[in-house]
């Protein structure tokens, strides 16, 4: 059994709070340069080219790509054979202080959903998913999210007569009414099946895959295909003011469900598509 230290793992989340809001992926870079070489509205190509500059300055000069630094939400995969020697939320959160502040990044948390008036001060807590996973390590992967694209994901208990079509018309329909509001291009995070819960954990787990891998399995990645292909069709475009591109790419992930339910969650990723991992 392999001893993991508290101390440790709140080192790396500071560590993670800044490079995730200081570093756009090369994944996102790569296709935003992807979306800005076919883009023939001058307007989008304006914006396109801007938010590549913006994520240069961000990563060479140590300041965060968006002025909202996230809720931090934090997936930890924990070995079974790993143990951790004190208490991981509370490890997870003075990592989130420590890292926020080091950062001089923008603290959102609010201590009552109703009652606004009072903010945690330190952008904590976390919002934690552990796995148990086979092996001794703990890879922590930490993913903030802004409250403008959050806003405009959704959860969906379908009939299953709605079958696929409703799926591609419900996210279709969602991304037309957001317009602007989530700042596309757009990462679409789908989960298909499960429960109400385990949808809405599945479309926020896709958006950690890179862009431009689709799913393994072909029927899910011609769905991510049509989709994205239909979302783009829209028009909507960089931060809604028209172009070729609303989103970057979807990734659908796809789980067994009851006979009498057809869950759909829809998880909404801005053009910051930030998350960094590490492995303890």
């Amino acid at each position: 059994m392999r001893q993991i230290q508290p101390s440790d793992i709140t080192e790396a989340v500071s560590d993670l709070c800044q490079r995730a809001n200081f570093e756009l992926p090369e994944d996102v870079l790569g296709a935003l340069r992807a979306a800005l070489r076919q883009e023939d509205s001058p307007v989008a190509a304006d914006i396109l080219g801007k938010l590549i500059e913006n994520a240069a300055i961000a990563r060479d000069q140590r300041i965060a790509i968006c002025q909202d630094c996230g809720v931090a939400v934090v997936f930890a995969e924990i070995g079974a054979d790993a143990h951790i020697d004190g208490d991981l939320q509370e490890a997870i959160d003075e990592g989130v202080r420590r890292g926020y502040e080091a950062g001089y990044l923008r603290k959102s948390m609010v201590r009552d959903p109703l009652q606004r008036n009072t903010n945690t001060g330190d952008n904590t807590p976390a919002v934690v998913h552990v796995r148990l996973v086979p092996g001794d390590s703990l890879k922590l992967t930490l993913a903030p999210k802004g409250g403008g694209s959050e806003n405009m994901s959704a959860v969906w208990m379908m009939v299953p007569a709605e079958g696929r079509e409703g799926v591609i018309r419900r996210i279709v329909d969602r991304i037309t009414e957001a317009g602007g509001k989530p700042c596309p291009p757009l990462v679409l995070g789908i989960g298909l099946g499960g429960t109400m819960e385990k949808a809405a954990l599945l479309a926020k787990e896709a958006l950690l895959r890179d862009i431009g891998q689709p799913s393994p399995l072909p029927e899910v990645a011609e769905l991510e295909a049509e989709i994205l292909e239909a979302v783009n069709a829209t028009g909507v475009g960089p931060m809604g003011l028209g172009g070729r591109t609303t989103a970057l790419a979807v990734h659908i992930n796809r789980h067994p469900c009851h006979i009498a339910s057809l869950p759909l969650a829809l998880n909404v990723q801005c053009h910051a598509a930030r998350h960094v991992s590490a492995v303890l």
